[in-house]
């Protein structure tokens, strides 16, 4: 006796593939990246100056929007010292924004804490110091958030992903209908297939008009119901985009409806006069799959039916190109194609590519769904969308080649930032998503034709049976159309009837799905190539939210904040010194943690020459940037113990080759200073 391992259903699987849709839009998608840079700033961060300055001035890499509040000045108190007005520096290709500053201004470290949504939609932010004197202790605590983070920035990229899904899944399915399957427009898991693209968009459409508020400004949840918030968002250019869209949809609406309402009965009109074999009049065309015009009327009315049919069809056609076209124009004037090189080039083209990503993955979704569900697709339908995917890949590899030479810029940045790394993943994907499609194809190719049975008409409207049509299966289980009708009066009967007629369909319609090898070899290949393309719309949905590599490296080049910092080193040097005094000789241990520019934690022991704790009167330090002709900046630390003193929050401005200076008293007399070079940052 031989056991043979469980087989996973096919239904299993597509629940397991959506599971790991919603898995992969959670973990992929969260926290955007910048895609507008500061590329420099005045004063420049950690920079010493001796006299206060008028204005603080940014640059970025692209435009941004700012508000009156989205540039703050902060004293050592933590107090704003900037009048809150806004100027616009920038000319031609510069972006440049500034604030004014109170006059007066004491001594002591500022910080510049800034906050704006770049020209793709996403929001940035970040926060540099600068110091008038000397460096000084500050009680300013900026948000440990990035922009666009926390809950509701993972909310954002869930909604983002779900908006991607239900877009490909609406207008892949509606085309796979309209262009390959006529027939498909009546078949109940279609339909519902596509009603839920449509509503998976809308309801993330909706959730990213009311998180907006929130993911660009105040992170705080509560806020995505605040009407002064919601206001100023429709006044952006993505709230006018998501409001379009919400328009678009429902002109989407009205398609759905015909096309699942008049077309379908057209359709079914011309599968039933396919079926009887009635001759055709004189005059009328096959229609799409095999379908012929209805018969039984007179030769006129059979052809004003068919040209009535050819006439909606060419009406959904373009109507429905025009919306899902409108629709991925929402996507291409308000992110990545917008800003940029050739913005008025990038952005018809990524319509164009997101058009056929949609006709290519929600077709594959349509033709799993049809596969699973309709035992009657026939070879025909299939080879349509063979040829319908393959041109799709032909307009993506163009676009996306465009797109990313546009994106990345230089091979360097291919490899070298995150944005070109997540493209080498994408690629990676569809290159796997085009070898299982050639297999599909193999399939396809082996596939018989088979006209539809009276079970694939159940299946059309999803195991539902009319009354006059269930049969009780009999004694051998199968099912006897001759069985005694239930009594009128016995309710619960006809129920029981009733249930076991929609079982015995549902076991015929799996019975010859599976009869069928090539059939089923070829659904298995298709529900690998669904399997990569969950994975490949999530990488995509990341990627939009990822700055583009050509601005990363514009940034790094300009010294930016995108520059990646350099590793943490601390500073660890030991110096003799000599005072002359009695006790003057010994050693200095100085520390500088975690020795890079910005805020720095500085130690210093004092040792005498029998390695004893040497509590000297005063010991003084000094920084000197020579190359930069900053410093000396003076320093003097606290008494922590005997022969230990420490600071903290010693801010580097910049980071070089730096003099450290050590002066050490023993007596009122006794003094020396000693001194070396030092690499911090």
């Amino acid at each position: 006796m031989t056991t043979t391992a469980p087989r996973l259903g096919t239904a299993t699987l597509l629940r397991l593939l959506l599971i790991t849709a919603a898995l992969l839009g959670t973990v992929l998608t969260g926290t955007a990246n910048a895609h507008a840079a500061l590329t420099g700033s005045n004063p420049k961060d950690g920079a010493v100056l001796a006299v206060a300055p008028e204005d603080v001035t940014l640059t970025f890499s692209e435009q941004v929007a700012l508000g009156n509040d989205s540039i703050r000045v902060l004293d050592p108190k933590s107090k704003r010292v900037d009048t809150g007005r806004m100027k616009n520096l920038g000319s031609g290709d510069l972006v440049k924004y500034g604030v004014d500053l109170h006059s007066g201004l004491p001594d002591g470290t500022y910080t510049v804490a800034w906050q704006a949504v770049s020209a793709d939609s996403h929001p940035i932010a970040g926060a540099f110091t600068f110091s008038v004197g000397a460096p000084s202790k500050t009680a300013v605590e900026l948000p440990k958030q990035e922009a666009g983070g926390g809950l509701v920035g993972t909310l954002y990229g869930i909604a983002r992903y779900a908006a991607y899904t239900g877009f490909t899944v609406l207008v892949g399915g509606a085309a796979f209908v309209l262009a390959c399957w006529p027939r498909g427009a009546g078949v109940r898991p279609v339909q519902r297939l596509v009603v839920y693209g449509w509503v998976t968009l809308t309801a993330a459409t909706l959730a990213m008009l009311l998180l907006r508020n929130p993911y660009t400004g105040s992170g705080e949840l509560a806020d995505a119901f605040d009407l002064a918030g919601l206001q100023a968002v429709l006044a952006t250019k993505t709230g006018a985009a998501l409001v379009s869209r919400l328009l678009l949809l429902g002109a989407a609406a009205l398609f759905i409806a015909v096309l699942f309402g008049a077309y379908a009965k057209r359709a079914t009109e011309a599968e039933a006069a396919a079926e009887t074999g009635a001759p055709r009049p004189a005059g009328t065309e096959d229609t799409a799959d095999g379908d012929a015009d209805p018969a039984g009327d007179d030769p006129g009315t059979a052809g004003d039916r068919a040209k009535e049919k050819q006439d909606l069809t060419f009406g959904l056609a373009v109507g429905g190109t025009v919306v899902a076209a409108g629709i991925a124009a929402t996507w291409a004037l308000s992110e990545h194609a917008s800003t940029g090189i050739q913005a008025g080039v990038a952005m018809p083209v990524d319509v164009l590519h997101l058009l056929a990503v949609a006709a290519w993955i929600g077709g594959l979704a349509t033709l799993l769904v049809a596969l699973h569900r309709a035992p009657s697709l026939g070879r025909a339908a299939v080879l349509r969308f063979s040829r319908v995917a393959f041109w799709s890949v032909v307009v993506l590899a163009a676009t996306g080649l465009y797109q990313s030479w546009r994106q990345v810029g230089s091979w360097s940045a291919l490899t070298g930032t995150s944005y070109g790394r997540l493209l080498l993943v994408k690629i990676g994907l569809v290159a796997v998503l085009v070898g299982v499609a050639w297999i599909s194809r193999r399939w396809t190719a082996r596939l018989s034709e088979r006209p539809p049975t009276r079970d694939d008409t159940r299946s059309a409207t999803d195991g539902e049976t009319d009354p006059d049509d269930r049969a009780a299966p009999s004694a051998d289980g199968d099912s006897s159309t001759d069985a005694a009708p239930a009594p009128a009066d016995d309710p619960v009967r006809a129920a029981q009837l009733a249930r076991q007629g929609a079982a015995v369909a549902a076991a015929t319609r799996k019975r010859l799905r599976d009869a069928d090898p090539e059939r089923s070899g070829l659904r298995r290949s298709v529900l690998a190539e669904a399997g990569v393309a969950v994975v490949l719309l999530a990488v995509t949905t990341v990627l939009t939210s990822t700055e583009p590599g050509r601005t990363e490296e514009q940034a790094a080049r300009a010294g930016g904040g995108t520059a990646e910092a350099a590793p943490a080193k601390p500073v660890d040097v030991t110096l003799p010194f000599d005072t002359g005094g009695a006790n003057g000789r010994g050693t200095a241990r100085l520390t500088i943690s975690p020795g890079r520019s910005g805020a720095n934690e500085v130690h210093l022991w004092t040792r005498s020459q029998d390695k004893r704790p040497l509590d000297a009167p005063e010991v003084k330090l000094a920084f000197t940037l020579t190359a930069e002709k900053i410093g000396p900046l003076p320093l003097v630390p606290e008494r922590v113990a005997a022969g230990h003193w420490s600071a903290s929050n010693i801010q580097i401005p910049l980071p070089g080759e730096w003099q450290v200076r050590i002066t050490v008293r023993t007596s009122d007399i006794d003094q020396t200073t000693v001194e070396k070079n030092v690499r911090i940052g």
